[in-house]
């Protein structure tokens, strides 16, 4: 079976040996072996094959096929069972691992047929142990499932019924039988539910298909927003940004700016996005997917509320700087991509992983971005004060998609992908303020998203510590062909803003 203490109470271990008591269990009587045995042989391929079996007990069924002449792997979590299944197993080339039937310890093997007695009704999520073990099996391969609902006051098990809608997306065909009433195979009558189903896999994979999915990271200032999951099903209780898939027909920032409306109550327009960065993600036990990022500016007319209650227990504002550990590892390493400013990336969980982000122990984000070589890496300006160039500098450069990347004693910096601006106030700083005018930097440049957001931005821009310069010239003080507003701070530092 799969755990020490199972489904029902039951300690497997300890129940190791009496376990092959039971007919259908131990195939002492000749008359139940040759049942069993007249099963296999019409379930399992004819040719010899690699066969797995799963929470195999003291491996009697694993014996069988080993006996046709299959390789035969068994796996199970008791390791009273496992003992016994390697002694009954001894001399037929057969492997007897300790593990989780439900994540089998068997690396990047693969098989011709995966045998489960019992077993699926012992786990707490049988559909997903039925996904991961059909990527086990090679093309054309076979699931055989026994199962049954035992008992008729608080019945225990799994219905037919549930397996077969489980297995028909996955199976190019089903073959379902009633088990119940052949006395021969449990050693005398019974009165409950039995069965067997054998799913066979397509003989050629399917083409490869994704689940596409978007993620809003929206800012406000140094914080972004995150909501916590509840409901779901999956990741509940843990913080993700808001999210969804892309739905047949739909590109990725139209299904952006809808679920952005159905979560969070947002109707933003696409200027007020951007997409920042594409991440290919596996999850433990699951299916790759691909999720697009994209980043908008919160604005105090448009508060983002919780339009999902049923989905969503809360909605916080977070520290880039201090994420909750509590966080979807998905999340986490979207983000964490994100601020070191990578573009592409592959984010690939092993097996056994947690969804949540844990340490050292979650799989960390592969960059995919081609060489930098040649491209800025960083512009740094001294500045006489830095508490008065942090308001102003960190205001605007936040505006204009920059991340607060590093913050110590005498300095502080913000990143846009992969170039970052740093403000120091240096102990070898001469005194005085910066002149434009002198030789040396006479001002940075930097593009903004249309003209509407620019106005904005230079309205907004003298509470801030900015002064318009050329104010009799704006908005053409570059000239009539651009459309750009010049800015001063209080330290004599110029930066130049133009619309694309």
């Amino acid at each position: 079976m799969t755990t020490n203490e199972g489904a029902g109470g039951i300690d497997w271990d300890a129940a190791a040996d009496s376990f092959d008591d039971e007919p259908d269990h131990g195939l002492r009587d000749q008359e139940v072996r040759a049942a069993w045995a007249g099963r296999l042989r019409e379930w399992l391929p004819r040719a010899p094959g690699e066969v797995l079996d799963l929470g195999c007990g003291t491996g009697s069924l694993a014996l069988l096929a080993a006996e046709r002449g299959h390789r035969v792997t068994g796996v199970d979590l008791a390791p009273g069972m496992v003992a016994r299944a390697r002694e009954k197993l001894a001399g037929h080339g057969a492997d007897v691992l300790l593990g989780d039937a439900a994540l089998p310890p068997v690396d990047d093997r693969r098989f011709d047929a995966v045998i489960a007695r019992h077993v699926l009704w012992t786990l707490p999520d049988p559909e997903a142990a039925l996904r991961h073990w059909c990527t086990l099996l090679r093309p054309g391969g076979r699931l055989i499932l026994i199962e049954g609902v035992w008992g008729t006051a608080s019945p225990v098990g799994l219905p037919m019924s549930r397996l077969v809608a489980a297995l028909t997306p996955l199976a190019h065909h089903l073959h379902s039988e009633r088990l119940s009433a052949d006395a021969r195979l449990w050693g005398g009558q019974v009165d409950d539910e039995r069965y067997a189903v054998v799913a066979t896999l397509p003989t050629a994979p399917p083409r490869h298909r994704e689940v596409v999915d978007v993620h809003l990271i929206l800012r406000d200032g140094d914080e972004i927003l995150l909501a916590r999951r509840a409901g779901t099903g999956y990741a509940d209780g843990l913080w993700h940004l808001p999210s969804g898939h892309v739905e047949d027909g739909e590109d990725v920032r139209a299904a952006l700016l809808r679920e952005t409306r159905e979560e969070i109550a947002l109707d933003l327009a696409p200027e007020d996005v951007r997409a920042e960065l594409v991440m290919q993600h596996r999850g433990p036990s699951g299916a790759p997917r691909t999720g697009w990022f994209f980043a908008a500016e919160h604005r105090v007319d448009r508060a983002p509320v919780n339009a999902e209650p049923d989905k969503c227990a809360e909605l916080a504002w977070h520290p880039l700087g201090a994420l909750p550990k509590d966080i979807v590892a998905y999340c986490r390493a979207g983000l964490t991509s994100w601020q070191a400013g990578e573009r592409f990336v592959v984010h690939w969980q092993h097996d056994g992983e947690s969804v949540a982000h844990d340490g050292e122990r979650t799989a960390e984000p592969v960059p995919l971005a081609p060489a930098r070589a040649g491209a800025v890496h960083h512009v740094e300006l001294w500045v006489p004060d830095l508490a008065a160039a942090e308001a102003s500098w960190g205001w605007l450069l936040g505006e204009l998609g920059h991340v607060p990347h590093q913050r110590w004693e005498h300095g502080r910096s913000w990143r846009r992908d992969h170039t970052y601006v740093v403000l120091e106030r240096s102990p070898d700083l001469r005194p005085g303020r910066h002149d434009r005018r002198r030789a040396g930097l006479n001002h940075l440049a930097f593009h903004v998203a249309g003209r509407a957001r620019l106005d904005r931005l230079v309205a907004a821009a003298p509470d801030r510590g900015w002064t318009l310069l050329f104010p009799e010239r704006h908005p053409h003080a570059g000239g009539e062909g651009q459309y750009a507003a010049y800015l001063e701070d209080g330290q004599g530092y110029e930066v130049e803003l133009v619309a694309d």
